[in-house]
């Protein structure tokens, strides 16, 4: 498996575009995207579980009932949740698709992200669709990434080749999300698109399956959007015998999925609303996957640790408070708790006690933009990997400033 260029067109037989229609008052903001692919695809999608939902989602949960779509549309903006029309304009969305572009209402998957209880025109979004369509584009992934864009700061896209039974096939996505990130399946949307041949089933159950170590492992702030959706498209032009069972093939193709949702997810974290710094947590040692996962993310989400590093202040105390909280079954006495970075490595405690260490190598490891939380729960064979990021004051700039 290897890294390509091309994002959510990197596959076979997409095409994607990007850009402003009216939506948002910046002219210099894309704020509206559309991915096709040239024939019909499997498709599989994952949802928010706050029980206030965006309207799209709603929408989109009926178009998949038959596992097919051929296009994704996503303004951004706007949430398109809590309107009393909301449903009326994401179908609308989709018909707009129909019509401009071809493809059938009911194969539109529907997005959207931004303000929440404020109406979506659509307006704008049936006079920019003609434009768009027209600049479809197998270059059109990153144009197409800054249309879903909100408070995101940088593009976050990636794509992979690899090999099933011998063929060469690609995944990619593209990805937004900085703030309200807390995902259960925040404002988070992941699109995914592959040419490889699978059922919507077998799809369906690689996506369920691999969120779990991945974006459900993601947290910026501890808020769960309305919006959250992880959409993947698969077209089969690759020319792969279909995936339709466990097995060989399957495998191959969770590796290139989880590698492409772990990029995604590393980008999202390092893209927090006013963070500078990416952390990762990775627990070992665990007597089970579910105790080294609630460790990990726990850590992950304290504002207080959070906040240590922020500071650059090598305050472990405050992970292990994280870990004692966190409803795990662990004995506070076997933790082992390293910290990490290109800067080099510094245990700060050993069997739940601190030990002593550099306080000037401690500021080098913390100083770099890239921390590893290494955290040592026992000698069990479990482990899980949460991401997240430092907690600023820009972040209370952002989002205390967001509608104005």
């Amino acid at each position: 498996m290897k890294e390509i260029n091309g994002g959510i067109c990197a596959a076979k037989g997409f095409k994607a575009a990007g850009a402003h229609c009216g939506i948002r008052k910046n002219p210099g903001k894309k704020d509206l995207s559309l991915i096709v692919s040239e024939v019909p695809c499997t498709a599989a999608a994952v949802y928010t579980t706050n029980l206030v939902k965006g309207a799209p989602i709603i929408v989109d949960k009926e178009h998949l009932k038959n596992g097919v779509a051929q296009a994704i549309i996503c303004n951004s903006g706007i949430a398109n949740t809590c309107n009393a029309n909301g449903v009326e304009v994401a179908n609308a969305m989709a018909d707009l698709v129909e019509k401009y572009a071809g493809i059938k209402a009911d194969d539109v998957v529907v997005a959207s992200t931004g303000v929440i209880g404020e109406p979506l025109n659509l307006e704008p979004i049936e006079a920019g669709l003609p434009g768009l369509v027209k600049a479809l584009s197998e270059d059109g992934s990153l144009d197409a990434c800054h249309g879903i864009m909100t408070t995101d700061t940088v593009e976050k896209q990636v794509a992979v080749e690899f090999e099933i039974g011998g063929v060469p096939c690609r995944i990619g996505g593209i990805a937004k999300g900085s703030g309200m990130i807390h995902p259960n399946m925040a404002t988070m949307l992941v699109f995914i698109t592959s040419d490889v041949k699978i059922s919507s089933a077998m799809l369906q159950k690689a996506l369920s399956a691999d969120i779990k170590n991945t974006f459900n492992m993601l947290s910026v702030d501890g808020d769960t959007s309305t919006n959250d959706t992880v959409a993947v498209l698969a077209n089969g032009l690759a020319g792969n015998a279909e995936i339709t069972e466990d097995g060989e093939d399957f495998a191959e193709f969770m590796k290139a999925l989880n590698s492409v949702n772990v990029a995604l997810s590393r980008k999202i974290a390092a893209d927090g609303e006013g963070a500078t710094k990416l952390l990762e947590c990775k627990v070992s040692g665990a007597a089970s996957e579910e105790i080294a996962k609630v460790s990990a993310k726990s850590v992950i989400t304290s504002s207080l640790v959070k906040s240590a590093f922020f500071g650059e202040d090598a305050n472990w105390g405050r992970v292990l408070c994280a870990l004692g909280y966190s409803g795990a079954d662990l004995d506070p006495d076997t933790i082992d708790l390293t910290f990490s970075s290109a800067a080099g490595s510094v245990l700060v405690c050993k069997n739940g006690a601190g030990v002593e260490f550099s306080e000037e190598l401690a500021a080098k490891v913390l100083h770099e933009d890239e921390i590893l939380i290494d955290v040592s729960v026992g000698d069990g064979p479990f482990t899980a990997t949460a991401w997240g990021c430092d907690l600023t004051y820009e972040y209370v700039k952002i989002n205390g400033e967001y509608r104005t």
